[in-house]
C-alpha cells in the first residue's frame, strides 16, 4: 500500500529545513571568525580588524590573537613595547559581528565555541528515548508534530539569548525537544510506502536533507547575523501544528495498536486517490470485525500468564540473540557514521576558499551518494553496500594528512569523496536499521541505535579543538 505522493512530500519538508537547521545551524552561528588582540594605545576610536603597521612591534612573532608584547608606556611607538615579554590579551577586535564568538566574546576560548556542538549532541542523545516513547506510544504523527513545533519555540527563544550560558541551555532544549522530528518523519514516511519502494523513499528523504543544507547555506549567506538567521529559520516550524489536519497516521502503527477501523479508513482513502481497487480479500480483512473470544475469569495465575505473554521490550531484546546482535552491530555502525558525517560537515567551513561555498559543495555531494545507494542496496545487498562505502570513505580521509597543503584541489576532492561515501553509508544504515526490527518496537530500537550514534556526534564538534592542539605541538 502506497500513500499519495503529496503526503510523502509534506512529511519530507522538515528534512529540507527544520532538521537541517537543528543539526547544522551551529556551523554558521558558532562559526569561528578572525580576531586579534586589542592594543588600546594604538587603536582608533572605532577599532577595525585590519590594523596598521604598528602590529610589527606590538605583537609577538607568533601572532597577536591571544597575546601581545608587554606595554612599557601609553604611546604606540617601537620603544613603547617590550621586545621579549608578552602578556595575555584582555580584549579583542573581531573581523565581523555575525556569530556568537564576537557576541559573547569567546576569543581564545576555543573550547567554549566547540562546546556548543557537544551540548547540542548531548541534547540529541536525550531526545531519542523521549521521542521514541512518544512515537511508539502515541503515534508517529503526534511525535512528528510535537517535535517540529517544540524546535521552533526553543530556537526562537535561543535567538534572544543575553549570555553564553543562556545560549547553551536553549541549545540543549532545542535539540532535546525538537531533534526527533527527522527520525519520526523518516519512519512515518517509510511506513507509508510499499516494501518495493522503501529504498527509493528512504533515499529521497535523505536527498531533501542535503537540499536543506544548501538552503541553509544560501540563507546564511544572505542573512549573516546569527540572531536574525535563527529567527528566519525557526519561525516557519511553528506552522507544523497544522500538519495534524494534513497528514495521516502511520497505517502500520495503527494496525500494531489494533486500531483497525482508522487504518481501514486511511487505506480506502489512499486507494481512492491512487485510483486503485482493493481485492475482495483485502476489503474483507479490513472490514471484518474480530471474532469475540470467551473471556476467562482473571485469576492470579491467569493474570501472571498474560503478563508473561507480553514481556517488556528490554527483556525481549535481551532474550533474543538475533535482536541483541543486530542492536550491537547497528549501534557500532551509528557511532562511526555520525562521527565522520558531522565531523566533515563541521570542518567543511575550514576548507580553503569561501566557507559558504564549501558548505554548499559538501552538502550537494551527498545527493550522488544517495542515488548510488538506491542503485546498490537492492542489487548488492545492504551489508555489502554499507561496508564498501565505509572502506572507500576511510581510504579517502586517511590519505588527507599525507597530501601537501599546496594541493588544495586534491585535499578538497578527497574530502568530498569521503562525504559522498559516508552520506551513502548514513542513508543505507537508516534504511537497514529500520528493517531489522519489528514494527511495535521499530522506533524504540532505532532510537537506541541512534542514541549510541550520538557518541560520535558528541565527539565530532571537538575535532576543531583537536586540530588546534595538534598545530600547537
Amino acid at each position: 500500500m502506497n500513500i499519495p505522493n503529496d503526503t510523502i512530500v509534506m512529511i519530507r519538508i522538515p528534512s529540507e529545513c527544520l532538521v537541517d537547521l537543528l543539526t547544522d545551524n551551529q556551523c554558521v552561528s558558532v562559526k569561528n571568525v578572525n580576531f586579534r588582540c586589542e592594543v588600546p594605545q594604538c587603536e582608533s576610536s572605532s577599532p577595525e580588524y585590519a590594523a596598521g603597521g604598528w602590529t610589527a612591534w606590538a605583537y609577538p612573532e607568533s601572532g597577536g590573537r591571544c597575546e601581545r608584547l608587554r606595554s612599557l608606556g601609553d604611546t604606540c611607538t617601537v620603544d613603547a613595547f617590550h621586545v621579549n615579554e608578552t602578556e595575555r590579551c584582555t580584549s579583542w577586535v573581531y573581523e565581523n559581528n555575525n556569530t556568537i564568538v564576537q557576541e559573547f566574546d569567546l576569543a581564545c576560548e576555543e573550547w567554549k565555541r566547540t562546546l556548543v556542538g557537544t551540548i547540542h549532541s548531548v541534547g540529541l542523545f536525550a531526545a531519542l528515548p523521549l521521542t521514541s516513547f512518544v512515537s511508539d506510544t502515541f503515534g508517529r504523527r503526534t511525535a512528528f508534530i510535537l517535535t517540529a513545533v517544540s524546535a521552533g519555540v526553543m530556537g526562537l527563544i535561543r535567538s534572544f539569548s543575553v549570555n553564553y550560558v543562556m545560549y547553551l541551555v536553549f541549545e540543549f532544549l532545542d535539540a532535546t525537544l525538537g531533534s526527533g522530528v527527522y527520525s519520526t518523519g523518516f519512519i512515518l514516511a517509510l511506513e507509508m510506502v510499499g516494501l518495493n519502494r522503501r529504498v527509493l523513499g528512504g533515499n529521497l528523504i535523505s536527498c531533501t536533507f542535503a537540499t536543506g543544507q544548501v538552503v541553509l547555506a544560501l540563507v546564511a549567506w544572505a542573512v549573516p547575523d546569527w540572531r536574525t538567521l535563527t529567527r528566519v529559520l525557526y519561525a516557519p516550524s511553528l506552522l507544523f501544528v497544522f500538519y495534524y489536519f494534513v497528514i495521516e497516521e502511520s497505517v502500520r502503527w495503527l494496525l500494531s495498536k489494533n486500531k483497525k477501523a482508522e487504518a481501514a479508513r486511511i487505506i480506502f482513502k489512499a486507494a481512492n486517490i491512487n485510483k486503485k481497487k482493493l481485492s475482495p480479500e483485502s476489503v474483507k480483512q479490513l472490514t471484518q470485525e474480530p471474532q469475540e473470544v470467551v473471556k476467562q475469569p482473571k485469576t492470579g495465575i491467569n493474570r501472571e500468564a498474560d503478563e508473561n505473554k507480553k514481556p517488556s521490550l528490554f527483556i525481549a531484546v535481551v532474550k533474543s540473540k538475533i535482536l541483541m546482535s543486530r542492536l550491537c552491530i547497528c549501534s557500532f555502525w551509528w557511532i562511526t557514521v555520525t562521527f565522520i558525517y558531522y565531523g566533515l560537515s563541521i570542518n567543511s567551513v575550514a576548507l580553503a576558499g569561501n566557507s559558504y561555498v564549501n558548505y554548499i559543495l559538501t552538502s550537494l555531494v551527498e545527493i550522488p551518494g544517495y542515488f548510488i545507494s538506491v542503485m546498490t542496496l537492492d542489487r548488492f545487498g545492504r551489508k555489502g553496500s554499507i561496508m564498501t562505502a565505509f572502506i572507500i570513505c576511510g581510504i579517502a580521509l586517511v590519505s588527507l594528512p599525507f597530501i601537501p597543503s599546496t594541493l588544495q584541489w586534491l585535499l578538497t576532492s578527497l574530502t568530498m569523496l569521503g562525504k559522498l561515501c559516508i552520506s551513502m553509508a548514513f542513508s543505507s544504515i537508516y534504511i537497514y536499521t529500520s528493517e531489522l526490527f519489528p514494527t511495535t518496537a521499530r522506533h524504540s530500537l532505532l532510537g537506541v541505535c541512534s542514541m549510541f550514534g550520538r557518541i560520535g556526534s558528541i565527539a565530532a564538534p571537538q575535532t576543531p579543538l583537536l586540530v588546534c592542539m595538534f598545530i600547537s605541538f
